[in-house]
Parts: structure tokens; sequence; C-alpha cells
């Protein structure tokens, strides 16, 4: 009996994370069909203007470094960022909200909290989602951390 409720349990947790992430892309999906409907055809493109960055070398007590991944909408419709997640949960991505015009910057701010991790050589990736021609992204942080 206590198998039965833990799995409907772990179902019911399961599919309202589904949900929620669904939810979320039909809203990014939706803004980026709204703003086509509206007149803005063509189709956005994002350049970044590195693709990793390196934090060099830096001592635990200093653990919690921080850099920013800058990019331009070089394409003809305004560009949404729809995602932004790390490849572990020590790297915290934020981005910009909103829609991004044509020829205009954005940024992704990117903060590595490596207190409490062991030491050395470290490589993160942080995958950005958009509307863009180019939907996915992987941009790379790395750096080595002392004790």
């Amino acid at each position: 009996m206590k198998t039965m409720k833990k799995r409907s349990v772990i179902v019911a947790v399961m599919g309202l994370l589904t949900f929620g992430w669904s939810a979320g892309m039909f809203n990014a999906n939706a803004a980026t069909m709204n703003m086509r409907a509206a007149g803005e055809a063509g189709q956005a493109e994002i350049v970044f203007d590195t693709l990793r960055i390196n934090l060099g070398t830096f001592a635990e007590k200093d653990g919690l470094q921080k850099c920013v991944f800058t990019f331009t909408n070089t394409g003809d419709a305004p560009l949404i960022v729809n995602q932004a997640f790390a490849s572990c949960g020590c790297t915290v991505p934020t981005y910009t909200k909103d829609p991004v015009k044509p020829g205009e910057k954005g940024q992704i701010d990117v903060t590595y909290n490596g207190k409490g991790k062991v030491a050395g050589h470290f490589s993160k990736t942080i995958t950005v989602r958009t509307n863009a021609k180019t939907e996915i992204v992987r941009l790379t942080i790395e750096g080595t951390m002392t004790k």
C-alpha cells in the first residue's frame, strides 16, 4: 500500500513539473507567434560576443564568481530568450526577459558558487533556448579553484 502511495505521489509531481515546463514554453512560443502575427515577419538571430569565459584561478573563500555573456540580435525580428539553464546547481544563469529588438543587445548573467566544492579545474555549461534561427546555444564557463 505504501508503495502505491509513493508511486502516486511521484507520478503527480512529475505531471506537475511537466505541465509547468510545457506552460512556460507555450507562453514563450505564443509571444513569438503574436509578434509575427502583428506584422513583424522575419527571424531573430542570436550572436554572442564569446561562447566561453575563463574565470581564471581563485581561492575557495572567493568561490562566488560572476560573469556576463553579451549577445546581439542580428536578425530582423524580436529575439526572445525562452530559457537558460546550467549543467549543475552551482551555476545560476539569469537572462534578459524582454524581447530584444533587431540590432539591440541582451545578456546572460552567470553566477558560479564554488564554496564547499572540490578544488581544481571546472567547466560548466549554460544552455540558452531562444526563438532565433539557431534555437539552442551552449555557453561555457571554466576556471580553477584552489583551497
